[in-house]
């Protein structure tokens, strides 16, 4: 029996769906030599503009060195504003709980002590960072921006995949691939009311002013990238020039007087929000890995002492570590005393044994990840992998259940996408970004990512996915 996708555009009778009929006329007027025509124009103004990522370990020139653009889509995702809201107030409800539960993991630990999270998955976590046991942080948020993974799976069912709280990108792709359509098709957004998204770098700079330490009045923000050879650092210019604040590196800033500075041509300034792009381990070489060359030696002790924020917050990541995921509704039911809205994918948890044999019985139908993975990386999808690959994944995960998670490999739903040989069907998920400071913040949309290859599930732009503008209808 073949496995059932869900169709974005075309329902099972392949009727068009109400939300996809004002696109899907214009698209049938639409000539083939027209729309190759735009096709290659976007991809021209992408690569101008210098809208790239970088592929690390790809020395080969014949692609493009390590620079490469995103391929972009011009068949747009759209949500109808009914699916949106219904979204939109899982993703609130789930991002102020992981928030809650950061922020406990850290001080109180009830979560702990009522045995709702293992204590020995939290403390002995590489993610945990026992340096900000105690630490007060501003209106107690340590996740100011949050990318949620959403997926829909056979029935249309939203379901979370991941959630992305360290250093969530591809926002910057978001925007672009909006400012593309309405460059290319002006017409498209007459025929339709879709929600802007445009306004995303006010809110997230009003969301860091929002969260700066007590008694600051006007807060001096910067973004911290690790330069220019990181694979997102498109995406840290550009934020910082919308936001209009400073791009820095670490040897821009110094620490001095229990406050951190920025280097001027005018003297040194204090700055009060660091918008950081970099990993706890490289932020400060005093208190995590001393061969560091990227972050702030002495940065930690002025965190600690609530002199400037960084965000996201230093221990973040314990949230979105992939074995914490699978407590996420119980975090939801336990800190708000609600049923989570947005379901998460049924997880097993190879550090337990009965769901290690389970995996290894089954490991040819599931998605085995890295609970510290990202980007595609480190990952077996079984249905679509070889029996030699499978064997071998099955050796490292034997030797190392407890750094594994396995899923159901589902069906994701698929939109049509312009490939090589025409229009055809492929597989997508949606990001979108959740903003925390005085209340919590959204943009109606987010970063669509398509898997281009055929069948491909893996949607990651490391991996060979694309991405396409998201609507959501007003």
């Amino acid at each position: 029996m073949p496995v059932k996708f869900y169709d974005e555009m075309a329902d099972a009778k392949n009727g068009i769906r109400p939300h996809y009929q004002a696109f899907q006329e214009w698209q049938a007027a639409q000539t083939a030599e027209a729309v190759a025509a735009k096709r290659a124009e976007a991809d021209l103004i992408f690569r101008r503009v210098g809208i790239t990522f970088a592929v690390y370990g790809d020395l080969d020139s014949s692609k493009g060195g390590t620079e490469r653009t995103i391929p972009f889509d011009i068949i747009p995702r759209i949500i109808p504003a009914s699916e949106w809201q219904q979204l939109e107030t899982g993703m609130r409800q789930r991002v102020k709980a992981l928030n809650m539960f950061i922020h406990d993991v850290y001080h109180d630990q009830n979560i702990l002590k009522a045995g709702i999270v293992p204590a020995e998955q939290i403390l002995n976590n590489a993610q945990y960072r026992p340096e900000m046991k105690g630490v007060n942080v501003p209106q107690d948020i340590y996740a100011q921006i949050a990318g949620v993974d959403v997926v829909r799976a056979g029935e249309g069912e939203f379901y979370v995949l991941e959630d992305n709280l360290r250093v969530p990108s591809g926002v910057s792709y978001m925007l672009e691939d909006r400012k593309m359509m309405m460059r290319l098709f002006p017409e498209l957004f007459v025929r339709n009311k879709v929600e802007p998204v445009a306004h995303y770098p006010d809110l997230l700079l009003e969301s860091l002013r929002a969260v700066a330490p007590p008694g600051v009045a006007n807060p001096v923000v910067v973004v911290l990238t690790p330069g220019m050879y990181n694979s997102a650092y498109f995406e840290h210019a550009f934020l910082a020039q919308q936001m209009g604040v400073e791009l820095v590196e670490g040897k821009d800033l110094f620490v001095e007087n229990d406050h951190v500075y920025m280097r001027t041509t005018q003297g040194p300034q204090q700055i009060d929000v660091i918008y950081r792009r970099i990993d706890d381990d490289f932020i400060d070489p005093e208190a995590f890995r001393p061969d560091s060359s990227l972050g702030v030696p002495g940065i930690l002790k002025v965190y600690q002492k609530g002199n400037v924020n960084l965000c996201n917050g230093i221990g973040t990541g314990i949230a979105d570590d992939k074995s914490i995921y699978p407590y996420v509704p119980d975090m939801i039911k336990f800190y708000l005393g609600e049923k989570a809205i947005l379901n998460n994918v049924p997880t097993f948890q190879c550090r337990k044994k009965d769901d290690l044999e389970y995996v290894l019985a089954h490991l040819a139908e599931l998605v085995v990840k890295e609970t510290h993975g990202a980007g595609g990386y480190g990952m077996l999808v079984g249905p679509a992998a070889t029996k030699a690959e499978v064997e071998q994944f099955r050796e490292i995960l034997v030797a190392h259940p407890d750094k594994y998670i396995a899923q159901p490999t589902l069906a994701l739903s698929t939109c049509p996408t312009y490939v090589e040989s025409g229009v055809a069907p492929r597989h997508l998920d949606l990001r979108p970004f959740v903003l925390s400071g005085k209340g919590i913040n959204m943009v109606p949309g987010g970063l669509t990512r398509v898997a281009l290859k055929e069948g491909s599930l893996v949607v990651n732009s490391s991996q060979g996915g694309g991405t396409k503008d998201t609507w959501v209808l007003d």
